[in-house]
């Protein structure tokens, strides 16, 4: 009978249905995790803090399956899971649709100038006029990254009238390819990166690609922090040869309260609540994990399926 050993936090969601082929564990502090992991043949570690996963999944060296809540687990031990031959679920596409609806309201934020509305209600000041005029219809983005999340986004952007252009590596259907996006950047206004965490996103927006946008475009990064070279895109903000940036996730994160990117008019830094923006997270996790435990038994594919060698 496999054990399987789970987070206390999904205990309600789960439990009940779960079948009696499968002995059920669950741990609710490091030390439990610590001591149960090496026997887990089934693993669902997911913490709040990155290297206690980590530390747990180095410790479970009976694991057949890892499931995650997260989409990006680029913080966990990669190669002694792909040597280990674990398969792994993770949350790509749970988060996906909260984080569209984030990444429209960043953009209607800065569009209108919505920041300094709330600001001025906080002063009980009458803004005689709109602090922002944009208009989102006649708008170009370009979207790098068209997974769970840019699918959502699209639909969304286009429906404001943006006409939306993502890259995708086969360049049809009106997408870039990998290579033709970098010649292309100063033809958007809104350069918006929804790309997994991998080697080969690591740094892709650099002060090449910044100096390539136009000086009124706008990044928005619902990423990792770690695809855009942070130093470089202060350096153009503080110049302002963009227009801004729109920021769910930094380097580090939490960003120390001293960083330069929180005084910056033109950075707006939502601390990655874009995923958190929602109610059923827990419970979509848990529908997926229930579906996927019921494939394990019997044999069959089980999905989203998460590539270590890929990372993503």
């Amino acid at each position: 009978m496999p054990i399987a050993l789970l987070s206390s936090l999904i205990r309600p969601l789960v439990e009940p249905h779960l079948p009696d082929a499968v002995d059920a564990r669950f741990f609710s502090s490091l030390d439990e995790l610590y001591t149960m992991a090496p026997e887990a043949e089934i693993g669902w570690f997911d913490l709040n803090e990155k290297e206690p996963m980590a530390e747990a999944v180095t410790l479970a060296s009976n694991l057949k399956w890892l499931n995650s809540i997260y989409a990006g687990l680029d913080f966990l031990p990669l190669d002694l899971l792909r040597q280990r031959g674990v398969t792994i679920t993770n949350g790509v596409g749970i988060n996906a649709i909260a984080i569209a609806e984030y990444v429209t309201m960043m953009m209607l934020v800065h569009a209108k100038g919505y920041r300094e509305v709330v600001r001025a209600q906080d002063r009980r000041e009458w803004l005689p006029d709109s602090p922002g005029k944009i208009e989102l219809p006649g708008t170009r983005a370009l979207l790098l990254g068209f997974g769970a999340i840019g699918q959502q986004i699209k639909p969304r952007l286009e429906g404001l009238g943006v006409e939306v252009v993502p890259v995708r590596r086969s360049g049809a259907d009106g997408a870039l390819g990998p290579d033709e996006w970098r010649g292309r950047l100063g033809e958007f206004d809104w350069v918006i990166l929804a790309v997994p965490a991998t080697s080969e996103t690591d740094g892709m927006i650099g002060a090449g690609e910044l100096a390539a946008m136009k000086d009124s475009a706008v990044l928005v990064n619902i990423a990792r922090g770690a695809v855009v070279e942070q130093d470089a895109l202060v350096a153009a903000l503080e110049a302002k040869s963009i227009g801004g940036a729109l920021l769910d996730v930094t380097t580090p994160e939490p960003l120390p309260a001293d960083h330069k990117l929180w005084g910056l008019e033109n950075a707006h830094v939502t601390m990655h609540l874009s995923g958190r923006a929602q109610a059923s997270m827990f419970r979509r996790s848990a529908e997926r994990f229930l579906v996927n435990l019921d494939a394990y038994l019997k044999g069959e594919a089980m999905h989203p399926l998460f590539d270590p060698a890929r990372g993503y």
